[in-house]
C-alpha cells in the first residue's frame, strides 16, 4: 500500500506561478504511479490543512521564500511528517546568498567577489567597481537581478521592483558562459550550458519557452566539465543538501581553468517542462516519474 502524499505548491513567494506548474507536474507523475495524492496550495493555514489531510509524506514543490528557506521544513519537522529535498539548515543557508558564500569559501570554492548592502547605501556609493550584479540576498530564480555595466546606476533607479528595505548582494560580474549542474542523491548528473536568446538568464528566460536554449552536455573541455561536476557536488555537501540540488556557475574562457565561479545552489530546483533538473535526469536515462518517485523515496525529517 503506497503512502498518502501531499504535494506542496504555490505558496506566497515571487515564484508562486512556477511552483504551481512544478507541483502539478509532480502530482500527476505520482498519481500515474498509483500514489494517493493531495494537492495543497500553501497559505498561512498550512498547519491546519496538514492536520486535516494527514499525509504520510510530503513532496515539497515550493520555490522561493517560505518554501525553500527552511521555514516549511521546520514546520514539517515539528509535525513529524517526512518531506523531500533539503532540511532546515541546508535550505536556510542556500537561500541566504551572503551566508552561502561564506560556506562555499570555507569549502575552498571560488565565488565572485561580493558585498552585502542595501539599495540606499548602494546608490550612495557602490561597494565594488562595475560591472557588477545586484540581487536580493534571499530570493531565487533570478528574481530582482540587475546587471550594472558601468558607473551609470540608472538600471537600478529605473525599475520599481527592488524593495528598498531588503538586503542586497552586490557581486562582480563574471563575463562568459552560464553553466549549471544538478546533484541527485550524492551524484552530479550532468553539466548544461544555458544560452539566453537575449540579455541574461533572468526569470523570464528561465520559464518562457524559446527564451533560452539548453546544451546538454555542455560543450566544454573535459577538464572544465569535470571541475563543474566536482564543484557542484562539493557545494551540495558543504551546505548539507539532500535529495536534489542544482549549482549555478559562470565560466570565463579567457581565464582558462581559473575562470570557473560558483554563483549559488538551489535546493528546490524547478520541476516544470522547461526545468533543468528533469532535463539532466533524462540525459542520464532517468524519466520524470522515476525522478519524482526517487525524491519521494528519500523523504525524511531532520533529526
Amino acid at each position: 500500500m503506497k503512502k498518502r502524499v501531499a504535494v506542496l505548491m504555490g505558496g506566497r513567494s515571487a515564484e508562486r506561478e512556477v511552483s504551481l506548474v512544478s507541483g502539478e507536474a509532480c502530482a500527476r507523475a505520482l498519481e500515474e504511479r498509483g500514489w494517493p495524492v493531495t494537492r495543497i496550495d500553501v497559505g498561512t493555514d498550512l498547519p491546519e490543512v496538514l492536520q486535516r489531510v494527514r499525509p504520510e509524506v510530503v513532496f515539497n514543490a515550493l520555490h522561493g521564500r517560505y518554501g525553500e528557506d527552511g521555514r516549511v521544513q521546520g514546520l514539517l519537522d515539528l509535525m513529524a511528517i517526512p518531506y523531500t529535498h533539503s532540511g532546515v539548515l541546508a535550505s536556510a543557508l542556500a537561500m541566504d546568498k551572503p551566508m552561502a558564500k561564506r560556506v562555499f569559501a570555507s569549502a575552498g570554492l571560488r565565488c565572485p567577489e561580493g558585498v552585502e548592502t542595501t539599495l540606499e547605501a548602494l546608490l550612495a556609493e557602490p561597494p565594488i567597481a562595475p560591472p557588477f550584479v545586484v540581487k536580493p540576498a534571499a530570493e531565487g530564480s533570478s528574481v530582482g537581478v540587475v546587471i550594472v555595466p558601468d558607473d551609470d546606476l540608472r538600471p537600478l533607479t529605473d525599475r520599481n521592483d527592488i524593495d528598498p528595505t531588503c538586503r542586497l548582494l552586490v557581486e562582480s560580474y563574471i563575463p562568459g558562459r552560464e553553466l549549471t549542474c544538478a546533484v541527485l542523491g550524492d551524484e552530479p548528473l550532468a553539466v548544461t550550458e544555458i544560452r539566453p536568446s537575449q540579455g541574461f538568464y533572468d526569470y523570464r528566460a528561465k520559464y518562457t519557452e524559446g527564451f533560452a536554449s539548453h546544451l546538454v552536455p555542455a560543450p566544454l573541455a573535459p577538464a572544465i566539465y569535470e571541475r563543474v561536476l566536482e564543484q557542484a557536488l562539493a557545494a551540495h555537501r558543504a551546505l548539507g543538501c539532500r535529495g536534489v540540488s542544482r549549482a549555478d556557475f559562470r565560466f570565463d574562457p579567457d581565464r582558462g581553468e581559473d575562470g570557473l565561479y560558483l554563483l549559488e545552489v538551489n535546493t528546490q530546483p524547478g520541476m516544470t517542462p522547461l526545468s533543468l533538473v528533469p532535463e539532466q535526469a533524462a540525459f542520464r536515462g532517468i524519466g520524470f516519474a522515476d525522478l519524482v518517485e526517487q525524491l519521494l523515496g528519500w523523504a525524511r525529517c531532520d533529526t
